[in-house]
């Protein structure tokens, strides 16, 4: 075969190939909403506040857990198929010099639990994929971390989330205090909210206090097994009285507990409401969600109905009664999650924070329960 450039035809050729599977890996990953990128070793070195490197020389690395790079990780798919973007000269005679007797040095990895981040040789990783090799001979680095990551980590983020549910439970000993709590997470960002909900809890419950002329005020402590124990659990109990589970299948308690979280604070806004019980938040949050695609389709269309008649003036699945209960309660001064927090922000303000421990602050109350469902 002719080459042009000093470049192998047939190795050009190969690359134009898998730039087109790059390209229908892209496809269809923005219909499916998959993520083919590879990882940024920057963002989990962050996370994990890597400070010690152990330098453990030459190895021979399985290729198919090499799952991100140190700097060039938008330039291949998450299986390193090189993007149009890739040089196709530099692509095409690393190619021919893997054929070739002269072949090609060992790349450079960082290696965190059990996968790897190219630190230099993306293309030679790249190529050797390509060409249908099982392990590459790399200088490996260890980063040690106290967070477990293997492969399935680096689907669908889990990896965040197992770094993000490390630093929760560090923070609040919650496995010491509550071993069996079982709260896990399928997106991340969570663990961080749920931290300003004790936060708040233990504002409120010690302003509850000092009311009551009490000289005790809830240690951290105190209030993360009198938040787990007063505001997580109920919830949870009134999840399972009202089997909500079985229309959130892929979803966990923990899950759910925020979105109610969150729906009870829109209601609360909406109709000026205090918070209301963990059964009526279930209810009313159950007469309009589901992950179910025919219970979403009959809810839609049975709230379109209610609007369309004018009959929205209280909440679905809310009685007359515990209508007014809640407003009346509002009117005398029972505040939501979200008033408490802006409440607590304007005191840090002025110097009058609760003394046991100040709330992180935020940009704004409602910021709390700001997650995506």
């Amino acid at each position: 075969m002719p080459e042009t450039q000093g470049v192998n035809y047939d190795s050009l050729e190969k690359y134009r190939r898998n730039v087109g599977k790059a390209q229908i890996a892209d496809l269809m990953a923005k219909m499916t909403g998959a993520n083919v990128d590879l990882v940024s070793y920057d963002e989990v070195a962050k996370r994990i506040k890597a400070r010690q490197q152990i330098e453990m020389g030459t190895q021979m690395v399985p290729l198919s857990k090499i799952v991100g790079s140190v700097g060039r990780y938008r330039d291949f798919t998450r299986t390193f198929l090189p993007r149009s973007g890739v040089n196709p000269e530099r692509w095409a005679r690393i190619d021919a010099a893997m054929h070739s007797l002269e072949g090609f040095p060992p790349i450079e990895v960082y290696k965190i639990g059990d996968v790897y981040f190219v630190r230099d040789g993306n293309h030679r990783v790249s190529v050797a994929r390509a060409n249908g090799l099982t392990h590459i001979e790399a200088y490996v680095t260890e980063i040690p971390t106290d967070v477990p990551l293997h492969m399935e980590d680096f689907e669908r983020d889990q990896w965040l989330i197992k770094i993000e549910r490390t630093e929760f439970l560090k923070e609040t000993q919650l496995d010491v205090i509550r071993p069996d709590h079982g709260i896990e997470f399928t997106e991340p960002g969570r663990y961080q909210i749920l931290l300003r909900h004790i936060q708040v809890h233990q504002y409120l419950r010690n302003l509850d206090l000092e009311r009551a002329g009490s000289d005790h005020r809830l240690s951290w402590e105190e209030a993360v097994a009198s938040w787990y124990d007063n505001i997580y659990l109920p919830m949870v109990e009134a999840i399972h009285n009202h089997d909500l589970m079985a229309s959130f299948p892929k979803r966990t308690e923990a899950d759910l507990y925020l979105w109610i979280a969150f729906h009870r604070e829109q209601l609360a806004k909406r109709y000026e409401l205090a918070p209301l019980s963990p059964e009526e938040a279930v209810a009313t949050f159950a007469e309009v969600y589901s992950d179910l695609p025919l219970q979403q389709a009959v809810r839609t269309l049975k709230f379109g109905w209610h609007r369309a008649m004018g009959d929205l003036d209280k909440p679905l699945g809310m009685s007359e009664e515990e209508f007014a209960e809640a407003r009346a309660r509002h009117a005398a001064g029972e505040r939501t999650l979200a008033e408490a927090e802006a409440e607590n922000e304007e005191q840090e303000q002025f110097g009058l924070a609760a003394e046991e421990r100040e709330l992180a602050p935020v940009d704004s109350a409602i910021d709390l329960f700001n997650i995506a469902a």
